[in-house]
Protein backbone atom coordinates (compact mmCIF):
# COMPACT_ATOMS: atom_id res chain seq x y z
CA UNK A 1 0.00 0.00 0.00
CA UNK A 2 1.15 3.39 -0.87
CA UNK A 3 0.14 6.87 0.26
CA UNK A 4 -1.95 8.04 -2.23
CA UNK A 5 -3.55 4.61 -2.95
CA UNK A 6 -6.88 5.51 -4.40
CA UNK A 7 -6.77 8.76 -5.94
CA UNK A 8 -6.77 9.02 -9.58
CA UNK A 9 -5.34 11.86 -11.89
CA UNK A 10 -5.40 12.20 -15.30
CA UNK A 11 -2.10 13.66 -17.51
CA UNK A 12 -2.40 14.84 -20.95
CA UNK A 13 1.01 16.24 -21.35
CA UNK A 14 4.14 16.62 -23.08
CA UNK A 15 8.13 17.29 -22.38
CA UNK A 16 9.39 17.19 -18.61
CA UNK A 17 7.44 19.33 -15.95
CA UNK A 18 4.03 17.53 -16.13
CA UNK A 19 5.37 14.04 -17.08
CA UNK A 20 7.60 14.57 -13.88
CA UNK A 21 4.72 15.44 -11.91
CA UNK A 22 2.55 12.58 -13.04
CA UNK A 23 5.27 9.86 -12.52
CA UNK A 24 6.01 11.73 -8.66
CA UNK A 25 2.06 10.86 -8.34
CA UNK A 26 1.95 7.49 -9.48
CA UNK A 27 4.91 6.30 -7.27
CA UNK A 28 3.38 7.61 -3.90
CA UNK A 29 0.55 5.54 -4.96
CA UNK A 30 -1.95 7.66 -7.62
CA UNK A 31 -3.48 5.75 -9.97
CA UNK A 32 -1.90 7.99 -13.75
CA UNK A 33 -3.63 7.78 -16.49
CA UNK A 34 -2.38 9.06 -19.81
CA UNK A 35 -3.68 9.79 -22.65
CA UNK A 36 -1.61 10.79 -25.97
CA UNK A 37 -2.59 10.41 -29.60
CA UNK A 38 -2.58 6.77 -31.37
CA UNK A 39 1.24 6.68 -32.76
CA UNK A 40 2.38 8.19 -29.73
CA UNK A 41 2.58 12.05 -28.74
CA UNK A 42 5.56 14.47 -28.31
CA UNK A 43 7.45 12.30 -26.46
CA UNK A 44 6.78 9.23 -27.40
CA UNK A 45 10.24 8.62 -29.09
CA UNK A 46 12.62 11.25 -27.19
CA UNK A 47 16.39 10.45 -26.99
CA UNK A 48 17.88 9.53 -25.00
CA UNK A 49 17.44 6.06 -26.36
CA UNK A 50 18.23 2.58 -25.90
CA UNK A 51 20.20 0.68 -28.18
CA UNK A 52 17.09 -0.90 -29.73
CA UNK A 53 15.70 2.03 -30.18
CA UNK A 54 13.11 2.41 -27.55
CA UNK A 55 12.73 5.62 -25.30
CA UNK A 56 14.67 6.23 -22.33
CA UNK A 57 12.89 9.22 -21.82
CA UNK A 58 9.25 8.12 -22.42
CA UNK A 59 10.44 5.23 -20.31
CA UNK A 60 11.98 6.85 -17.04
CA UNK A 61 8.93 9.44 -16.85
CA UNK A 62 5.87 7.31 -16.97
CA UNK A 63 6.66 4.97 -14.74
CA UNK A 64 3.86 3.45 -12.42
CA UNK A 65 1.22 4.87 -15.13
CA UNK A 66 -1.60 3.82 -17.00
CA UNK A 67 -1.87 4.38 -20.97
CA UNK A 68 -4.59 5.15 -23.45
CA UNK A 69 -3.49 6.18 -27.11
CA UNK A 70 -6.98 8.17 -28.69
CA UNK A 71 -7.25 9.42 -31.96
CA UNK A 72 -7.71 13.30 -30.62
CA UNK A 73 -7.57 14.60 -34.13
CA UNK A 74 -11.90 13.04 -34.00
CA UNK A 75 -14.67 15.11 -31.83
CA UNK A 76 -15.38 11.17 -30.60
CA UNK A 77 -11.83 10.71 -29.52
CA UNK A 78 -12.24 14.64 -27.52
CA UNK A 79 -14.85 13.80 -25.76
CA UNK A 80 -14.08 10.17 -24.61
CA UNK A 81 -10.97 11.94 -23.22
CA UNK A 82 -13.68 14.57 -21.58
CA UNK A 83 -14.93 11.17 -20.48
CA UNK A 84 -12.42 9.99 -18.48
CA UNK A 85 -11.21 13.65 -17.16
CA UNK A 86 -14.58 14.33 -15.57
CA UNK A 87 -15.46 10.83 -14.78
CA UNK A 88 -17.27 10.50 -11.00
CA UNK A 89 -15.87 9.18 -7.96
CA UNK A 90 -14.90 11.36 -4.93
CA UNK A 91 -10.82 10.59 -5.07
CA UNK A 92 -11.52 11.65 -9.50
CA UNK A 93 -11.67 14.83 -10.85
CA UNK A 94 -7.71 15.68 -11.22
CA UNK A 95 -6.23 17.08 -14.13
CA UNK A 96 -2.60 17.41 -14.87
CA UNK A 97 -1.78 19.31 -17.97
CA UNK A 98 0.45 21.63 -20.29
CA UNK A 99 -1.58 20.99 -23.05
CA UNK A 100 -4.80 23.03 -22.57
CA UNK A 101 -6.90 23.53 -25.94
CA UNK A 102 -9.42 26.22 -25.52
CA UNK A 103 -12.75 25.37 -26.09
CA UNK A 104 -11.97 21.91 -24.81
CA UNK A 105 -9.08 20.75 -22.83
CA UNK A 106 -9.57 23.85 -20.58
CA UNK A 107 -10.75 24.20 -17.22
CA UNK A 108 -13.45 26.34 -18.37
CA UNK A 109 -15.02 23.93 -20.79
CA UNK A 110 -13.91 20.53 -18.54
CA UNK A 111 -15.57 22.23 -15.51
CA UNK A 112 -19.00 22.56 -17.26
CA UNK A 113 -18.86 18.55 -17.37
CA UNK A 114 -17.50 17.79 -13.25
CA UNK A 115 -18.28 21.15 -11.31
CA UNK A 116 -15.50 20.63 -9.01
CA UNK A 117 -13.06 19.41 -11.01
CA UNK A 118 -9.20 20.23 -9.98
CA UNK A 119 -7.18 21.17 -12.85
CA UNK A 120 -3.09 22.25 -12.85
CA UNK A 121 -2.02 24.02 -15.62
CA UNK A 122 1.41 24.24 -16.55
CA UNK A 123 1.93 27.24 -19.23
CA UNK A 124 5.35 28.61 -21.29
CA UNK A 125 5.27 31.81 -19.87
CA UNK A 126 2.37 33.83 -17.90
CA UNK A 127 1.13 35.23 -21.57
CA UNK A 128 0.69 31.57 -22.69
CA UNK A 129 3.30 31.52 -24.86
CA UNK A 130 5.78 28.40 -25.15
CA UNK A 131 8.69 27.87 -23.33
CA UNK A 132 11.08 25.45 -22.39
CA UNK A 133 14.08 25.30 -19.81
CA UNK A 134 16.51 25.70 -22.79
CA UNK A 135 14.68 28.62 -23.53
CA UNK A 136 14.11 30.12 -20.16
CA UNK A 137 17.42 29.95 -18.68
CA UNK A 138 19.16 32.15 -21.43
CA UNK A 139 16.21 34.74 -21.00
CA UNK A 140 16.56 35.00 -17.49
CA UNK A 141 20.50 35.04 -17.29
CA UNK A 142 21.85 31.61 -15.68
CA UNK A 143 23.92 31.32 -18.40
CA UNK A 144 26.34 34.17 -17.81
CA UNK A 145 26.76 33.05 -14.72
CA UNK A 146 28.29 29.35 -16.45
CA UNK A 147 31.06 28.14 -17.37
CA UNK A 148 34.57 29.20 -17.55
CA UNK A 149 35.96 32.76 -16.14
CA UNK A 150 36.51 33.54 -19.78
CA UNK A 151 34.00 31.71 -21.51
CA UNK A 152 30.83 32.10 -23.21
CA UNK A 153 27.52 31.77 -21.77
CA UNK A 154 26.99 27.98 -20.90
CA UNK A 155 23.39 26.16 -21.14
CA UNK A 156 22.99 23.18 -18.70
CA UNK A 157 22.30 20.28 -19.46
CA UNK A 158 19.65 19.44 -16.09
CA UNK A 159 16.31 21.13 -16.80
CA UNK A 160 16.33 22.55 -13.48
CA UNK A 161 13.23 24.62 -13.68
CA UNK A 162 10.95 21.64 -15.50
CA UNK A 163 11.77 19.83 -12.20
CA UNK A 164 10.93 22.14 -10.02
CA UNK A 165 7.96 23.35 -12.08
CA UNK A 166 6.63 19.78 -12.02
CA UNK A 167 7.45 19.51 -8.66
CA UNK A 168 4.95 22.44 -8.03
CA UNK A 169 2.33 21.06 -10.44
CA UNK A 170 2.28 17.91 -7.46
CA UNK A 171 2.40 20.34 -4.36
CA UNK A 172 -0.33 22.60 -6.39
CA UNK A 173 -2.59 19.77 -7.09
CA UNK A 174 -2.28 18.16 -3.73
CA UNK A 175 -3.33 21.88 -1.99
CA UNK A 176 -6.08 22.10 -4.31
CA UNK A 177 -7.72 18.39 -3.78
CA UNK A 178 -7.25 19.04 -0.14
CA UNK A 179 -9.11 22.37 -0.45
CA UNK A 180 -11.91 20.29 -2.06
CA UNK A 181 -12.04 17.65 0.51
CA UNK A 182 -12.86 20.47 2.94
CA UNK A 183 -14.85 22.89 0.70
CA UNK A 184 -15.99 20.47 -1.86
CA UNK A 185 -14.79 22.89 -4.54
CA UNK A 186 -12.64 22.31 -7.55
CA UNK A 187 -10.79 25.29 -9.12
CA UNK A 188 -7.63 25.37 -11.44
CA UNK A 189 -4.07 25.99 -10.53
CA UNK A 190 -2.31 27.80 -13.37
CA UNK A 191 1.44 28.92 -13.58
CA UNK A 192 4.42 29.20 -16.08
CA UNK A 193 7.65 27.47 -16.34
CA UNK A 194 9.13 31.11 -16.58
CA UNK A 195 7.41 32.13 -13.34
CA UNK A 196 8.39 28.66 -11.56
CA UNK A 197 12.14 29.63 -12.79
CA UNK A 198 11.92 33.70 -11.67
CA UNK A 199 10.10 32.91 -8.27
CA UNK A 200 13.11 30.82 -7.56
CA UNK A 201 15.68 32.83 -8.88
CA UNK A 202 14.26 35.78 -6.33
CA UNK A 203 13.98 32.96 -3.25
CA UNK A 204 17.62 32.50 -3.88
CA UNK A 205 18.56 36.36 -3.79
CA UNK A 206 19.20 36.15 -7.50
CA UNK A 207 17.02 38.88 -8.34
CA UNK A 208 17.81 41.38 -5.66
CA UNK A 209 21.73 41.02 -5.90
CA UNK A 210 21.18 42.19 -9.82
CA UNK A 211 19.00 44.85 -8.76
CA UNK A 212 20.85 46.50 -5.72
CA UNK A 213 24.61 46.05 -7.89
CA UNK A 214 23.72 46.24 -11.25
CA UNK A 215 25.86 43.83 -12.62
CA UNK A 216 25.22 39.47 -13.29
CA UNK A 217 27.26 37.18 -11.03
CA UNK A 218 29.98 36.53 -12.37
CA UNK A 219 31.30 33.22 -14.12
CA UNK A 220 33.73 31.26 -12.02
CA UNK A 221 34.17 28.19 -13.28
CA UNK A 222 33.31 25.43 -10.65
CA UNK A 223 34.04 27.44 -7.85
CA UNK A 224 31.33 27.39 -5.27
CA UNK A 225 30.11 31.17 -5.38
CA UNK A 226 30.03 33.48 -2.06
CA UNK A 227 32.03 30.81 -0.12
CA UNK A 228 34.98 28.25 -1.21
CA UNK A 229 35.14 24.81 -3.46
CA UNK A 230 36.76 24.31 -5.80
CA UNK A 231 38.16 21.42 -8.21
CA UNK A 232 41.99 20.14 -8.52
CA UNK A 233 43.80 17.72 -10.12
CA UNK A 234 45.25 14.75 -8.21
CA UNK A 235 48.84 13.36 -8.38
CA UNK A 236 47.00 10.67 -10.99
CA UNK A 237 45.26 13.27 -13.17
CA UNK A 238 42.28 12.36 -11.46
CA UNK A 239 39.93 15.56 -10.57
CA UNK A 240 38.31 16.54 -7.65
CA UNK A 241 35.58 18.75 -6.16
CA UNK A 242 36.23 20.07 -2.50
CA UNK A 243 34.02 22.52 -0.63
CA UNK A 244 34.64 24.80 2.02
CA UNK A 245 30.64 26.67 2.43
CA UNK A 246 30.76 26.17 6.46
CA UNK A 247 32.96 27.10 9.09
CA UNK A 248 33.36 23.62 10.11
CA UNK A 249 34.22 22.63 6.49
CA UNK A 250 37.20 25.03 5.47
CA UNK A 251 39.09 24.46 8.72
CA UNK A 252 38.69 20.78 7.59
CA UNK A 253 40.25 21.49 4.48
CA UNK A 254 42.94 23.23 6.14
CA UNK A 255 43.83 21.22 8.96
CA UNK A 256 43.76 17.93 5.88
CA UNK A 257 45.47 19.90 3.65
CA UNK A 258 48.55 21.35 6.61
CA UNK A 259 48.08 24.58 5.09
CA UNK A 260 47.34 26.65 8.14
CA UNK A 261 50.18 28.89 8.25
CA UNK A 262 49.66 29.96 4.77
CA UNK A 263 46.08 30.54 5.43
CA UNK A 264 47.31 32.57 7.89
CA UNK A 265 49.96 34.13 6.23
CA UNK A 266 47.47 35.26 3.32
CA UNK A 267 45.15 36.67 5.68
CA UNK A 268 47.72 39.01 7.44
CA UNK A 269 49.07 40.09 4.08
CA UNK A 270 45.34 40.93 2.92
CA UNK A 271 43.29 41.44 6.03
CA UNK A 272 40.63 38.74 5.50
CA UNK A 273 39.33 36.78 7.63
CA UNK A 274 38.78 33.31 5.98
CA UNK A 275 36.83 32.07 8.52
CA UNK A 276 34.04 34.22 6.52
CA UNK A 277 32.55 32.95 3.87
CA UNK A 278 33.06 36.39 1.60
CA UNK A 279 35.71 36.60 2.49
CA UNK A 280 37.03 33.18 1.07
CA UNK A 281 35.04 33.68 -2.40
CA UNK A 282 37.17 36.84 -2.76
CA UNK A 283 40.21 35.09 -1.85
CA UNK A 284 39.27 32.38 -3.67
CA UNK A 285 42.33 31.96 -6.19
CA UNK A 286 44.59 32.67 -3.73
CA UNK A 287 43.57 29.91 -1.35
CA UNK A 288 43.48 27.60 -4.75
CA UNK A 289 47.55 28.62 -4.90
CA UNK A 290 48.23 27.58 -1.54
CA UNK A 291 45.81 24.06 -2.12
CA UNK A 292 47.08 23.05 -5.10
CA UNK A 293 50.12 21.42 -4.89
CA UNK A 294 48.43 19.37 -2.12
CA UNK A 295 46.59 17.80 -4.04
CA UNK A 296 49.55 17.42 -7.02
CA UNK A 297 51.48 15.07 -4.86
CA UNK A 298 48.86 12.87 -3.79
CA UNK A 299 46.64 10.28 -6.19
CA UNK A 300 42.93 10.17 -5.64
CA UNK A 301 42.80 7.33 -3.65
CA UNK A 302 45.15 8.82 -1.33
CA UNK A 303 42.95 12.45 -1.00
CA UNK A 304 39.77 10.20 -0.56
CA UNK A 305 41.29 8.33 2.31
CA UNK A 306 42.54 11.07 4.24
CA UNK A 307 39.03 13.76 3.53
CA UNK A 308 36.50 10.39 4.63
CA UNK A 309 38.76 10.08 7.64
CA UNK A 310 38.69 13.86 8.79
CA UNK A 311 34.82 13.99 7.30
CA UNK A 312 34.98 16.13 4.78
CA UNK A 313 32.74 17.60 2.02
CA UNK A 314 34.13 16.30 -1.53
CA UNK A 315 33.44 14.10 -4.28
CA UNK A 316 35.39 12.87 -7.30
CA UNK A 317 34.59 14.13 -10.92
CA UNK A 318 33.19 10.97 -12.74
CA UNK A 319 31.38 10.07 -16.08
CA UNK A 320 27.67 8.80 -15.69
CA UNK A 321 29.19 5.58 -16.89
CA UNK A 322 32.16 5.37 -14.43
CA UNK A 323 29.62 6.50 -11.74
CA UNK A 324 27.54 3.46 -12.27
CA UNK A 325 30.14 0.99 -12.03
CA UNK A 326 32.06 2.66 -8.85
CA UNK A 327 28.95 4.37 -6.59
CA UNK A 328 26.90 2.37 -4.97
CA UNK A 329 23.84 4.76 -4.01
CA UNK A 330 23.24 3.95 -8.43
CA UNK A 331 22.30 0.09 -8.18
CA UNK A 332 20.37 -2.50 -5.97
CA UNK A 333 22.65 -1.45 -2.78
CA UNK A 334 20.31 1.73 -2.52
CA UNK A 335 16.45 0.26 -2.02
CA UNK A 336 14.92 2.67 -4.34
CA UNK A 337 16.24 1.55 -7.33
CA UNK A 338 15.38 -2.02 -9.15
CA UNK A 339 17.27 -3.02 -12.03
CA UNK A 340 15.46 -3.59 -15.30
CA UNK A 341 16.44 -5.65 -17.73
CA UNK A 342 15.20 -5.82 -21.23
CA UNK A 343 15.66 -9.04 -24.15
CA UNK A 344 19.50 -8.70 -25.41
CA UNK A 345 20.16 -5.49 -23.52
CA UNK A 346 21.74 -5.01 -20.10
CA UNK A 347 20.06 -4.57 -17.15
CA UNK A 348 20.26 -1.04 -15.42
CA UNK A 349 18.57 0.75 -12.19
CA UNK A 350 14.97 2.29 -11.92
CA UNK A 351 14.36 4.71 -9.46
CA UNK A 352 11.33 4.29 -7.33
CA UNK A 353 10.07 7.22 -5.09
CA UNK A 354 13.37 8.70 -3.67
CA UNK A 355 11.14 9.41 -0.38
CA UNK A 356 10.54 6.79 2.52
CA UNK A 357 7.41 7.24 4.73
CA UNK A 358 7.18 5.86 8.14
CA UNK A 359 3.82 3.98 7.66
CA UNK A 360 4.06 2.41 4.56
CA UNK A 361 6.81 -0.04 2.71
CA UNK A 362 9.06 0.98 -0.20
CA UNK A 363 7.34 0.20 -3.33
CA UNK A 364 9.69 -1.20 -6.46
CA UNK A 365 9.94 1.01 -9.14
CA UNK A 366 7.09 -0.16 -11.72
CA UNK A 367 7.91 -0.13 -15.25
CA UNK A 368 6.09 2.48 -17.74
CA UNK A 369 3.51 1.21 -19.87
CA UNK A 370 3.73 0.68 -23.62
CA UNK A 371 1.49 3.30 -26.09
CA UNK A 372 -1.95 2.30 -25.06
CA UNK A 373 -1.66 -0.68 -22.92
CA UNK A 374 -4.61 -0.15 -20.72
CA UNK A 375 -6.68 1.27 -23.21
CA UNK A 376 -9.30 -1.33 -23.09
CA UNK A 377 -9.08 -1.22 -19.12
CA UNK A 378 -9.62 2.55 -18.92
CA UNK A 379 -12.55 2.38 -21.44
CA UNK A 380 -14.51 0.18 -19.45
CA UNK A 381 -13.24 0.93 -15.62
CA UNK A 382 -12.97 4.84 -15.80
CA UNK A 383 -15.61 6.06 -18.93
CA UNK A 384 -17.42 3.26 -18.21
CA UNK A 385 -18.45 1.52 -21.44
CA UNK A 386 -19.62 -1.98 -22.55
CA UNK A 387 -17.90 -4.52 -24.34
CA UNK A 388 -20.03 -3.71 -27.35
CA UNK A 389 -18.95 0.04 -27.08
CA UNK A 390 -15.85 -0.81 -26.38
CA UNK A 391 -15.35 -2.63 -29.92
CA UNK A 392 -16.94 0.16 -31.94
CA UNK A 393 -13.93 2.71 -30.80
CA UNK A 394 -11.49 -0.02 -31.71
CA UNK A 395 -13.23 -0.83 -34.85
CA UNK A 396 -13.80 2.84 -36.11
CA UNK A 397 -9.77 3.84 -35.02
CA UNK A 398 -11.02 6.30 -32.11
CA UNK A 399 -8.40 4.24 -29.73
CA UNK A 400 -5.78 1.75 -30.06
CA UNK A 401 -4.48 -0.80 -27.64
CA UNK A 402 -0.78 -2.41 -26.88
CA UNK A 403 0.67 -5.00 -25.59
CA UNK A 404 3.18 -5.11 -22.77
CA UNK A 405 6.34 -4.91 -23.38
CA UNK A 406 8.61 -7.89 -22.29
CA UNK A 407 10.12 -6.39 -18.88
CA UNK A 408 11.71 -8.15 -15.56
CA UNK A 409 13.31 -7.40 -12.71
CA UNK A 410 17.14 -8.45 -12.59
Amino acid sequence: MTILKGIRVVEGSAFVAVPLAGMTLAQMGAEVIRFDRIGGGLDANRWPVAPDGRSLFWEGLNKGKKSIAVNLKSEEGRELVTRIVTAPGDDAGLFLTNLRVRGWMDYETLSQERKDLVMVTLTGDRHGRPQVDYTVNPSLGIPHMTGPVDGAPVAHALPAWDIAAGNMVVSALLAAERHRLRTGQGQEVCFSLKDAAAATMGHLGMLAEAATTGESRPRAGNALYGAYGQDFVCADGQRVMVIGLTDRQWKGIVTATGTAEDMAALERETGANLRREGDRWMQRDRITAILTPWFAARPLAEVAQTFDKGGLTWAPFRSLPEALKADPDLGPDNPMFTMQSHPGLPSYPVPGTPMEFSAFDRVPAAPAPVLGEHSEEILAEVAGLDDGEIARLFDKGIVSQARSAHRSAA
